[in-house]
């Protein structure tokens, strides 16, 4: 099998998939990051009344259109308090921002604008104007307005808005949910001593980092040894579980003691294809089993979490119906890179500076696809397309930022 460009993986992986129909009800303080499944009508009016936007004095403009008017205080209307009269020629009402304005009036005067004299009497020191500083009822929104539509990913703003309509739950698209399998007889769980020939499994919490970054359900498999009828148990865990997304780590190729693709394949899956033309992640294998996406990433952590970046991001995206991070910019290079050959290249680099409108880029001399403290001390890969030439300092690259 040849090796695919990254690109056609990437539009193989995505036309298999397909946004999640499901729908949940979710309380208000846990939708914050989720996705709204249904427009949001307003359940009442806000304001439900005009309102006062200042402290100050509620009366008719008619009453105070010159300096120097005298009108009676007969009344206070605070937030929650409101006056039940009327207001009348040359009545004012003490008022506080949000109170209802009464009834007769139409105006408000600062209460900086107006001078107490003896008794309940004031004297306005400014002319005041119809309608001003009052929110006219349903400035915001009116019951049966649609506030927030279909599709929004919540944040804090809308959270607020949806509270303020009357709304206690929020329709919700389901979250994907992903199982995470690591394979390998070398590996043990961080805070084990590792025997003779053993390392530590770290991929799976990148990944499943990943995943929940970009609203994801994660559930671990674990760490399961090379050894096919440990690994349809854990791949029917898989299926029981419901999960919409299988995501292995290692053991995708077809080495001796490479046994994920052959046991998947002999469980059910189709295997759709399983070398791209990338580096690092050239062993990066794809396939459904049953209703379920599997996503077969290469053992190296730095491979691993790249492919994750390249296709698991935008896969769950595509199933959580939530806009892909921007992770796509341009840099200007601090020194030379050589010719490229025919894999797609990902290069861990630095971002040096943002004095001129482009950044700086600079790549870490070592690119060794086990290096994890270099890829934590990255900004950025730069993006070396397939036989591209040598580029020269200063020259514009591709890069993908990864923290956005």
């Amino acid at each position: 099998m040849s090796l695919l460009p990254v690109e056609d993986a990437l539009s193989r992986l995505l036309a298999a998939a397909r946004p999640i129909a499901e729908t949940e009800q979710v309380l208000l303080h846990e939708a914050n990051g989720r996705v709204l499944a249904a427009d949001l009508m307003a359940r009442l009016t806000q304001p439900p009344f005009d309102a006062s936007a200042m402290d100050g004095y509620a009366l008719r403009a008619e009453d105070a259109a010159e300096v120097g008017s005298i009108l009676t205080v007969v009344g206070e209307s605070a937030a929650g308090h409101g006056f039940s009269g009327t207001v009348a020629s040359s009545e004012a009402v003490r008022i506080f921002t949000g109170a209802p304005v009464p009834a007769g009036a139409d105006s408000i005067l600062l209460q900086e604008d107006a001078e107490k004299l003896e008794g309940d009497r004031i004297r306005t020191n400014f002319p005041v104007t119809k309608g001003r500083h009052i929110r006219p009822r349903g400035q915001d929104f009116a019951e049966g307005d649609v506030a927030l539509s279909q599709g929004i990913r919540l944040d804090f703003s809308h959270l607020t808005l949806a509270a303020a309509m009357n709304h206690a739950e929020l329709p919700v698209f389901r979250r994907p949910r992903v199982a995470i399998l690591a394979t390998g007889d070398e590996l043990v769980s961080p805070g084990t001593a590792p025997g003779p020939s053993q390392i530590i499994g770290s991929n799976t919490f990148g990944i499943a980092a990943l995943a929940r970054d970009n609203g994801a359900e994660v559930i671990d498999l674990g760490i399961v040894a090379d050894n096919r009828d440990l690994l349809l148990k854990a791949i029917e865990r898989a299926r029981s579980s419901g999960v919409d997304v299988l995501v292995t780590l290692g053991g995708a190729s077809v080495g001796d003691h490479d046994l994920v693709q052959s046991t998947l394949v002999s469980a059910g899956m189709e295997l759709d294809f399983w070398r791209i033309a990338m580096r690092p992640g050239k062993p990066l294998m794809v396939g459904r089993l049953d209703g379920v996406q599997v996503l077969g990433l290469p053992g190296n952590p730095v491979s691993s979490l790249v492919c994750g970046l390249l296709f698991l991001e935008p896969l769950l995206c595509n199933l959580g119906h939530r806009r892909p991070p921007r992770r796509l910019s341009t840099a200007k290079l601090g020194h030379a890179l050589p010719a490229n050959d025919k894999r797609q290249d990902y290069v861990r680099a630095r971002l040096l500076s943002y004095a001129e409108a482009m950044p700086v880029v600079e790549s870490f001399g070592k690119q060794d696809s086990s290096m994890m403290r270099i890829f934590s001390q990255s900004d950025c890969l730069i993006i070396r397309p397939p036989h591209a030439p040598a580029a020269n300092a200063g020259e514009t690259v591709p890069v993908m930022l990864l923290r956005v």
